[in-house]
């Protein structure tokens, strides 16, 4: 028969009682000569073990109470012979394995918190960077200023390629979709900024910014298109069933900091970059590209001396993208049929 928490929780409430009445009785009729009442602290490690802090506390007064009641209706208010001594070592076990105990409950609780942390840190920050972040003083909630490299990545056509799937094929297309991608980002030291649905926005650079930024972000975008291409492969899936993604990048300055209400806020990167690494991936299926950048990409690419990844991408000339006011010069590069086959560059649009 199982016991519930509730009823085990109550047991052991009894037993903390009955052991401190126990000692109690030895130590109010006994005729021994020592202190019988230090035998409290091992009502405080029960209490400690399991009912936590209060329980602790509580059970502590309880004992110091059971200690001075025993004290007086022995020996009344006339104190005589080493009476008090044993009294002053009991209260002093006491004290003292309650104030350790409460330590070691603070220090668990912080040990928890911590993990607790890294838990949602790992959610959105690669491996590498969990740890860096739990030591750092500096709060991440502080606005910041600094270069970054934006990707967003979306699959192509999600609205019609679920049309025949049933609700809970839906959702384990798109945890395996998302995991898919969120293993390439955190990769190549990329931050999950947020899920969009059926793709996600991630950012390479903020918290903490590298000399290989761009660089990164263009070997996550190559490995999340031979990624989808292998799954594909895996799963069987070709011509229109095959899964599409479209992936924009663009390299500029960014801001990060928390932003929403008191009740919900979301540590995320914001600013025209943002924007414009949207408009570019939204813009992959005007030309029927598997990914499009920048030209402030592609330079941040030669400056990090990524030439060989920069040489990828073709030039495809200025656009106009939507909400824009003036054209962006873009480079892209064709989808791959599989992931053994190489990625080739678009053809320039005359």
């Amino acid at each position: 028969m199982l016991i519930s928490t509730r009823q085990r929780s109550s047991l052991l409430r009894l037993l903390v009682f009955t052991l401190a009445v126990g000692i109690f009785v030895v130590d109010t009729l006994s005729p021994l000569q020592f202190a019988v009442a230090v035998l409290y602290a091992v009502v405080v490690l029960i209490a400690a073990t399991y009912l936590g802090r209060r329980g602790v506390l509580i059970a502590a007064t309880g004992c110091v109470a059971l200690t001075l009641l025993s004290l007086v209706l022995v020996h009344g208010l006339g104190f005589r012979d080493t009476a008090p001594i044993r009294a002053v070592v009991s209260l002093a076990a006491i004290g003292i394995t309650t104030s350790l105990v409460m330590k070691n409950l603070s220090a668990n609780e912080r040990l928890r918190e911590t993990e607790r942390q890294r838990a949602n840190l790992a959610r959105f920050f690669p491996p590498q960077l969990v740890d860096e972040l739990v030591k750092i003083d500096t709060p991440l909630s502080l606005t910041r200023y600094q270069p970054a490299a934006v990707l967003f990545v979306d699959m192509i056509g999600f609205t019609a390629y679920c049309l025949k799937m049933t609700p809970e094929e839906v959702i384990a297309l798109l945890r395996d979709l998302l995991a898919l991608l969120s293993k390439c980002v955190f990769s190549q030291h990329g931050t999950v900024d947020k899920f969009l649905g059926d793709g996600l926005m991630a950012v390479f650079g903020p918290p903490l910014p590298g000399p290989a930024d761009a660089t990164n972000a263009a070997r996550c975008a190559l490995e999340i298109l031979r990624s989808i291409d292998s799954w594909n492969a895996r799963c069987h899936r070709s011509g229109d069933g095959a899964i599409r993604v479209a992936v924009g990048i663009h390299y500029g300055p960014i801001v990060q900091g928390d932003i929403g209400s008191d009740k919900r806020l979301e540590l995320t990167v914001v600013g025209d970059t943002v924007n414009i690494a949207s408009r570019v991936e939204a813009y992959c299926r005007t030309l029927d590209a598997a990914m499009l950048v920048t030209a402030s990409f592609v330079d941040a690419l030669y400056v990090e001396g990524s030439d060989n990844l920069a040489k990828m991408f073709a030039d495809l000339g200025h656009h106009m993208l939507r909400g824009r006011t003036e054209p962006i010069r873009l480079h892209g590069v064709t989808r791959s049929v599989s992931g053994a086959t190489p990625l080739r560059p678009l053809s320039p649009k005359i």
